[in-house]
C-alpha cells in the first residue's frame, strides 16, 4: 500500500483530499492500493472567510460527510513534528499521540492571524481568525445589551483596515443594531493612510462611500498602544471607549513551516513549483495559505480560498500521479478577482492585479453571496458529486450580471 497524508482540512487540504481521490478513482485503484489520510484539529472543514457574518450555523461542514463517501480516512489531532528524512508525521490529541507514516505528503495547515505582543490584547482582543474567535465574539456582542449602557459597551473598535477588516467594520453596525445596541459606535483603525490599501486606486473610493454609509468611523495612520477592559489606546495618545477590540491585522504561514528546509517568503510560505511541490523535497507537495506559487510574473497567490482550492486540487491530482509514475499537471491560473463585502451597502467586485472595479452595491453583493453561500461548499454525501468537484481545473470567474 502506497499511503498520502494531506495535513489540514481547510480550503487547500479538503480539496487536495478529494483530488487525490478522484485521480485514484480514475484509475481504477481502491483504498487499499493508495491510502489518503487527512489529519486535522477537529471534525470540521470550516468556512473561515465568512466569519465575519452574523450568522455561524452553515460555516462548519463535517469534514465526514465529505471523506467517507470518497473513502479518505480522517485523522483527528494537532501535527506536532515533521521527519522528513524518515517520511513520518507526529500527531497529538489531547489523550493519545500517533505516527503516520507517508510516501507523498500535502502540507495545506492554512495561515493564522499575526497578533503582536501589544499590552493587553491576548486578554481583552477579539478575532474572526478562527470559528472558535468568531463564536466568542458573537457572545460577547450578546453580553453588551445587559449591560449598562455606556460609550465603551456601545463602540466596537477593529485594527486592520484590509479585506477581513473592512468586512468585518461593514458588518457590525447591523449586528449591534440586532442585538438592540442602537446607536453603536464602529471605529476601523489602521497604521495605512487609506482603508484597503491593497485594493487599489479604483476601488478605495468606492469603499470609503460604503463605510461612510454605514457609518463607520476610521482612524487612519494609527497604530494601537495597547488594549484594555473598556478602552484602547492609540500611538497618538487618543484613548477610545470600548469594551469590543477586534483584531484583524495581518496574516501568517502556519508556524510549521519553519521545520522545513530552505527559504520561505516574508509571509512565512514555502515556495512551490507550477505541480504544488516543494521547492528542493521530492516527496512533499504545499498548497494554500502555506504555499508561495507564482502565479503570473511578479504576481503570488495571495492567501485567500481563490487560490487555495485550485492548488488543492492540483496538489492532490499530482501527488497520485507522481506515486504512479504519470505525468503532473501544472497549474496555471489566468484570471484574477476580488469580491468584498460591505454589509449592507452591498459590495464590490474588481478584476486583475489592479482591481479595477467592473461591479457595486447590489449586483456585486448579489455575486459574493454565490461566492459565499454556493460556489466554494463542498458537496456533501453524493459520492459522485464529491469526486466531480475534485477535478484538476480551474474554475471560470464568478458572474455578474452587468453593470455597476
Amino acid at each position: 500500500m502506497k499511503r498520502i497524508l494531506i495535513l489540514g482540512g481547510g480550503f487547500a487540504g479538503l480539496w487536495s483530499a478529494v483530488g487525490a481521490a478522484r485521480k485514484r478513482d480514475e484509475l481504477g485503484l481502491a483504498a487499499d492500493d493508495i491510502e489518503i489520510t487527512l489529519v486535522n484539529r477537529d471534525a470540521h472543514h470550516a468556512i473561515r472567510v465568512r466569519n465575519y457574518e452574523p450568522d455561524l450555523s452553515p460555516l462548519r461542514v463535517p469534514l465526514d460527510d465529505v471523506l467517507e463517501p470518497i473513502r479518505v480516512r480522517r485523522v483527528e489531532g494537532d501535527v506536532a513534528n515533521l521527519d522528513f528524512p524518515n517520511q513520518f508525521v507526529t500527531v497529538t490529541a489531547p489523550n493519545d499521540s500517533v505516527t503516520l507514516p507517508y510516501d507523498r505528503l500535502v502540507f495545506a495547515l492554512g495561515s493564522q492571524l499575526a497578533r503582536p505582543h501589544l499590552p493587553g490584547l491576548a486578554t481583552y482582543g477579539h478575532d474572526v481568525d478562527t470559528f472558535t474567535g468568531a463564536a466568542r465574539l458573537e457572545t460577547h456582542l450578546k453580553s453588551l445589551a445587559l449591560r449598562p449602557s455606556t460609550p465603551a459597551s456601545r463602540t466596537v473598535a477593529i485594527i486592520g483596515a484590509g479585506l477581513t477588516g473592512i468586512e468585518t467594520a461593514a458588518e457590525m453596525p447591523d449586528r449591534l443594531r440586532g442585538f438592540g445596541l442602537e446607536g453603536g459606535r464602529v471605529i476601523l483603525i489602521d497604521h495605512n493612510a487609506h482603508v484597503g490599501s491593497d485594493m487599489g486606486e479604483s476601488a478605495r473610493p468606492v469603499i470609503t462611500e460604503a463605510l461612510a454609509a454605514l457609518g463607520v468611523q476610521t482612524r487612519l495612520g494609527e497604530s494601537v498602544q495597547s488594549v484594555g477592559a473598556e478602552s484602547l489606546r492609540l500611538q497618538s495618545g487618543e484613548e477610545i471607549p470600548t469594551c469590543t477590540t477586534i483584531w484583524c491585522a495581518g496574516m501568517r504561514a502556519h508556524p510549521l513551516t519553519a521545520q522545513f528546509p530552505g527559504e520561505r517568503d516574508p509571509l512565512g510560505r514555502l515556495p512551490v513549483d507550477s505541480f504544488l511541490r516543494v521547492e528542493g523535497m521530492a516527496n512533499v507537495f504545499a498548497a494554500g495559505d502555506v504555499a508561495r506559487l507564482m502565479i503570473t510574473e511578479g504576481h503570488a497567490s495571495v492567501m485567500s480560498c481563490q487560490h487555495a482550492r485550485p492548488m488543492g486540487r492540483y496538489a492532490g491530482h499530482n501527488v497520485v500521479c507522481d506515486l504512479v509514475g504519470l505525468p503532473l499537471k501544472p497549474l496555471r491560473i489566468d484570471w484574477y478577482v476580488t469580491v468584498l463585502d460591505l454589509g449592507a451597502w452591498g459590495a464590490v467586485y474588481t478584476e486583475g492585479w489592479d482591481r479595477t472595479v467592473v461591479a457595486t452595491g447590489a449586483i456585486a453583493k448579489a455575486t459574493k453571496e454565490e461566492i459565499n453561500r454556493r460556489r466554494i461548499n463542498p458537496p456533501c454525501h453524493d459520492r459522485a458529486a464529491i469526486l466531480a468537484a475534485g477535478a484538476a481545473e480551474v474554475q471560470t470567474p464568478p458572474a455578474y450580471r452587468g453593470g455597476t
